[in-house]
């Protein structure tokens, strides 16, 4: 695999759901990194997929459900979201988290 860069402002973001939308930034061989932005009221509908997600939220403030439990992120907070495990948001205000996949979404390149 070849090195390379890629600038977010050059990638058009891909609507999620209603006041959502994401952009993937790069992948390699074994993980995908994206960003998604949020207005606020904007949401990532439940849902789960065989992926390991790992993020943090780098501005704002986003209500995570993660399986059984609901929690508060704000700039700065991260969080771990194991393959198969139920999971949503939605920006309690104006938002960007960053996300990291491995296995790589082949639906996300």
């Amino acid at each position: 695999m070849e090195p390379r860069v890629t600038r977010s402002a050059d990638v058009p973001p891909v609507p999620i759901a209603e006041g959502s939308s994401r952009k993937t930034l790069g992948w390699g061989e074994r993980t995908l990194i994206s960003e998604v932005r949020f207005q606020a009221g904007g949401i990532v509908p439940m849902h789960s997929h065989p992926h390991e997600q790992i993020g943090y939220v780098a501005d704002g403030a986003i209500e995570f459900t993660i399986g059984e439990r609901i929690q508060v992120l704000r700039a700065g907070d991260a969080y771990v979201i194991p393959g198969h495990v139920p999971h949503g948001c939605r920006a309690l205000e104006a938002s960007l988290a960053i996300d990291i996949f491995s296995p790589v979404r082949e639906e996300y390149k």
